[in-house]
């Protein structure tokens, strides 16, 4: 079972963006890639919402690629468009990281957008539905347990992510 599945007390963190011109195609839609870019803009903002900007984890040697993406397109965003980029992290382990992202649009004034908020009750039209996993790594590209790299940080996402481990993990 994933950490945010059926968990009235995740935490997600909203992003709020609005579509510009140069992401749309000849549709007048918001070309494809650009929803895995806002899916890393989401997870690395969320991150540092917790006070590591990315740039930070890697001066400790330690990186955070991606080795599986999913996503599934279910309504188009347009130009001009406020969209909310929603991320919580799913799974958590001392080698591995996944995060669960949504994009949904918003209403220009929408009360109810904050920075976090917690439940599965998340505002505005789903418009994406993804996610991803990482490994970490150090800058030899080989796998590192985060909990001896970089204690911080994983006391710190371990405590995000409700203290709850994959257990699966051997590593």
């Amino acid at each position: 079972m994933t950490l945010t599945e059926n968990r009235p007390d995740k935490l997600w963190h909203l992003h709020p963006l609005r579509v510009r011109y140069q992401e749309t195609d000849q549709m007048g839609v918001v070309f494809h890639s650009n929803y895995v870019t806002w899916m890393e803009i989401g997870r690395t903002e969320l991150i540092r919402f917790f006070g590591y900007p990315y740039k930070k984890i890697e001066e400790q040697g330690m990186l955070l690629p991606v080795v599986d993406l999913t996503c599934s397109y279910v309504a188009p965003a347009r130009y001009d468009d406020l969209v909310l980029i929603c991320t919580t992290i799913e799974n958590f382990s001392p080698v591995r990281l996944s995060f669960r992202s949504e994009v949904r649009r918003i209403k220009e004034g929408d009360a109810s957008v904050t920075q976090t908020m917690q439940g599965t009750d998340l505002p505005g039209e789903l418009l994406l539905r993804g996610g991803t996993r990482h490994v970490w790594v150090n800058a030899d590209m080989r796998p590192s347990r985060l909990d001896k790299a970089f204690p911080e940080l994983y006391k710190l996402l371990a405590a995000a992510s409700g203290d709850r481990t994959d257990q699966e993990e051997g590593n």
